[in-house]
């Protein structure tokens, strides 16, 4: 401990003994069969920019690349990963944890929405409840052996949030936004939470950044010109990718066969990761 120290690691860089001590003291231990290998962290400061969208993507592509692969779906009020991947039915349990479901081509996944009786109830619990849940999926679900597992967030820097970055070994995340003016001042809040909580910002991805013309190629800026480039050096982000609208993705999303769009404007960023 520094002679300075104030004891509050949350807006200290110094890396010492007591900061490490503070963080592992919320610690969750893995599922005891399970053994995943990389976590990454998909957030954003705001709703409603396709974080589930980028999650799906970037699980996709790794999976393409040999990996296995695995879905964490912590955005408990809000999980829409199960119906993107076309997954019906319900999580079982073998008496001892809970199976997560396996995409066609071998995605594991785990949402709430694969344990509430109907995928239509609403999820009306309290942060802490809600924070209890995404953390017994890192305890109670025997996912195996995982390379990377991607943990889609809820929106914002509260309690789910927090709670991934204590309890789950998060390598570094990867942060969504989209092409709007206050997307800055937005992705700044999400950086610097996880500088806070000490963990790297592998990329920055800005979702419904264009529309490309199926007839003569032009793209257009719908929402605003890009500003993804200037965020990333403003943050120091090394990686970051342009998702365009498409509305082929958007069909297969709704159909449950987002395994068969592709997810190669994201091959850069999966290479970082």
């Amino acid at each position: 401990m520094s002679e300075n120290c104030n004891s509050s690691c949350s807006t200290c860089s110094v890396e010492c003994n007591d900061r490490t001590a503070a963080h592992n003291e919320f610690a969750a231990k893995m599922n005891e069969v399970s053994n995943v290998k990389k976590v990454i962290g998909v957030v954003s400061g705001k709703g409603g920019v396709g974080k589930s969208l980028v999650t799906s993507m970037l699980a996709i592509n790794m999976n393409k690349r040999g990996f296995k692969t695995a879905i964490m779906d912590a955005d408990i009020t809000g999980p829409s990963i199960p119906k993107s991947f076309g997954i019906d039915g319900k999580a079982v349990s073998n008496g001892k944890s809970l199976i997560p479901r396996i995409s066609d081509n071998g995605i594991k996944i785990m949402s709430v929405n694969l344990i509430l009786e109907n995928e239509s109830d609403p999820v009306i619990w309290r942060g802490p409840i809600v924070a209890g849940v995404v953390k017994q999926f890192w305890t109670d679900v025997e996912w195996g052996d995982i390379d990377y597992m991607f943990v889609d967030m809820p929106p914002g820097t509260g309690d789910v949030p927090l709670t991934v970055f204590q309890s789950l070994p998060v390598d570094g995340i990867i942060i969504v936004t989209s092409p709007q003016e206050l997307v800055s001042m937005i992705v700044a809040k999400a950086a610097k939470m996880a500088r806070m909580m000490n963990v790297p910002i592998i990329g920055l991805v800005e979702n419904m950044s264009y529309f490309e013309c199926p007839d003569c190629g032009k793209k257009v800026n719908i929402f605003g010109e890009s500003r993804v480039e200037e965020v990333a050096a403003e943050q120091w982000i090394l990686n970051y990718a342009r998702v365009p609208i498409n509305p082929n993705i958007a069909a297969a999303v709704d159909n449950g066969a987002i395994e068969h769009i592709d997810v190669s404007v994201l091959d850069d960023l999966a290479a970082a990761l």
